[in-house]
């Protein structure tokens, strides 16, 4: 790794916006990124691995692990828990990787609560019909469960104030660009996590 500035870059993002396809290619493109993998009480989908998408853990292993005090956050989502092992993180801090979280909002928040230095990226989708066609596309949720994640735009919107950019996913290519580009202006400015160690 040619230089070791370790930064916590959160992207967030409404259903069908993109996330998650936006932060595998910053990964693959930049060696000194790593995606952080999130635990979650969600069963697998098809074709999701162990370790390579969730850690997929029971609802009595995962607030095991709440008590014990192993994440850096955690919230509910869609019915079910999604967090953060602290434990992870760290590793990959101390190796000198910047860290990819494919979050959610209050995750995000918490996560710059703890760290200030971190960067906060919210996604918008080009429109609610952009959604609802990439979800149908998906076809790993019912109409029902489309709609509901539909219904929760407006909330999810509101939250975009709190976040230090707010982009709005037109182009995937220019997308996946411009924010490799604040990454790296933050890193030129001194602003990157310096101290490995995860905060109570």
């Amino acid at each position: 790794m040619k230089e070791k500035k370790p930064q916590l870059v959160a992207i967030c993002a409404p259903s069908g916006a993109g996330k998650t396809t936006i932060t595998r290619m910053l990964a693959e493109r930049n060696p000194e990124f790593k995606i952080s993998i999130s635990a979650t009480t969600r069963p697998p989908r098809p074709n999701e691995k162990e370790g390579v998408h969730y850690y997929f853990l029971t609802r009595e292993e995962f607030f095991k692990r709440v008590k014990k005090g192993d994440f850096l956050e955690y919230e509910e989502v869609y019915d079910n828990f999604y967090g953060t092992l602290k434990s992870k993180v760290k590793e990959a801090l101390a190796a000198g990787y910047t860290v990819l979280f494919d979050i959610y909002l209050n995750g995000a928040l918490s996560i710059k609560k703890q760290f200030p230095n971190s960067i906060l990226i919210f996604l918008r989708p080009p429109s609610i019909e952009e959604v609802r066609r990439r979800l149908r596309e998906r076809k790993t949720d019912d109409e029902n469960e489309i709609e509901k994640r539909i219904n929760r735009l407006p909330s999810e919107y509101a939250k975009a104030v709190y976040f230090d950019y707010d982009i709005i996913n037109r182009d995937l290519e220019k997308t996946v660009e411009q924010i490799n580009l604040i990454i790296r202006d933050h890193q030129k400015r001194g602003s990157y996590v310096s101290d490995p160690s995860i905060q109570k």
